[in-house]
């Protein structure tokens, strides 16, 4: 039985938005059981499936490919919820097009490549239809405002974000890091833009789920694109990171739904009052750096008189240790201190270069 389609533009603008579906379409059957699942949890906003998938080596599996798309077709009939899919390739948007899709997504692996991202977009002109983008595998913004630009330039006006961590060297915790730091600088950079949270490639693993959602909650994320599969364990790609709908309904549930603000006076004058004390402290912060530079700048001439070199690597150490010995004890966590003051040292190092060569 048909249900009623839901519009895009009403689904496109709801918060938070939820998109779900398993990672790859397989089989007819697995894409409308877990459609109709999903549906039925009313948690869902919109369906998502991969029917082209590019994989990191070959042999793995790549996707159904074009004939998966009129599965989705059906499942939006059965279910009355837009899809999305993702796309990398001009015939590819052509082909999701002619079977109706509602939202398209471009890949971390194609927004890393502007010339895949051109192609998309030149495929785009004339049409009418949201498109999400994620970030680049590698933690480079100006990859992902371009994609952006690009997409825009082509008449593209409804554009949403999707983060899905970056790959990293060394990384263990998580399939792909989050560098949170980087969506939020992408999200104040761009603040009329969506940005919704894809903690499924971020995790790699299911155990972890929730506590990246929170986080992106916490951090005022507009919803989230995740994976969801009738029989996780089995799945043809990315198993470990797939849940069930049902599971997915519990997730959701126990999350905590935070806002960005509230109509509370109390609450105001009260963050108002903190907001100030934030202020006072930042300014007495940059008047303690600006006096350790000019510190920073007297060494520098002395090590010019002298023909000394301005990086002196055991001084280094003994300030770093020194740092994270005092700043655990004062509750700041190693990487902090560790980046904070490399930022400080490279301003110093800046400075006495100046001074050397003037």
């Amino acid at each position: 039985m048909q249900q009623e389609q839901k519009s895009i533009n009403e689904v496109w603008n709801k918060r938070p938005l939820i998109i779900s579906g398993p990672c790859s379409a397989e089989t007819e059957e697995q894409v409308i059981a877990t459609a109709q699942r999903l549906a039925a949890t009313g948690k869902v906003d919109m369906l998502r499936a991969g029917i082209w998938k590019p994989r990191t080596r070959p042999g793995s599996f790549e996707g159904i490919g074009t004939k998966g798309l009129p599965w989705m077709q059906k499942a939006k009939a059965l279910t009355g919820l837009p899809f999305t899919v993702e796309v990398a390739t001009g015939k590819q948007v052509e082909d999701a097009l002619h079977f109706g899709v509602d939202v398209l997504w471009i890949g971390a692996r194609t927004t890393v490549n502007p010339f895949s991202v051109q192609e998309v977009a030149d495929a785009l002109k004339g049409v009418d239809i949201p498109v999400l983008i994620k970030n680049p595998i590698n933690p480079d913004l100006e990859l992902w405002l371009g994609a952006v630009e690009r997409v825009a330039k082509a008449g593209i006006d409804r554009i949403g974000l999707i983060h899905r961590g970056f790959s990293s060297y060394g990384n263990t915790e998580y399939r792909n890091a989050p560098m949170w730091h980087l969506a939020i600088e992408m999200k104040r950079r761009n603040p009329e833009l969506m940005i919704i949270n894809d903690p499924s490639h971020i995790s790699g693993n299911r155990a972890i789920l929730h506590d990246v959602m929170q986080k992106a909650v916490d951090l005022d994320f507009d919803g989230f694109i995740i994976e969801t599969h009738i029989d996780p364990d089995n799945a043809w790609s990315d198993a470990k990171q797939q849940v069930t709908p049902e599971r997915l309904a519990e997730i959701l549930d126990s999350i905590v739904w935070r806002k960005e603000t509230a109509t509370n006076e109390d609450y105001h004058a009260a963050l108002e009052k903190f907001r100030q004390q934030i202020n006072q402290l930042d300014d007495e912060l940059l008047q303690i750096l600006s006096q350790r530079i000019k510190v920073a700048e007297k060494i520098g001439q002395y090590k010019k008189d002298n023909n000394i070199t301005i990086l002196q690597t055991s001084r280094w150490n003994e300030i770093l240790q020194r740092a994270v010995a005092k700043g655990d004890k004062l509750g700041l966590s190693q990487e902090f201190i560790t980046k904070y003051l490399d930022a400080v040292h490279m301003e110093s190092i800046n400075h006495q270069n100046k001074i050397m060569n003037s």
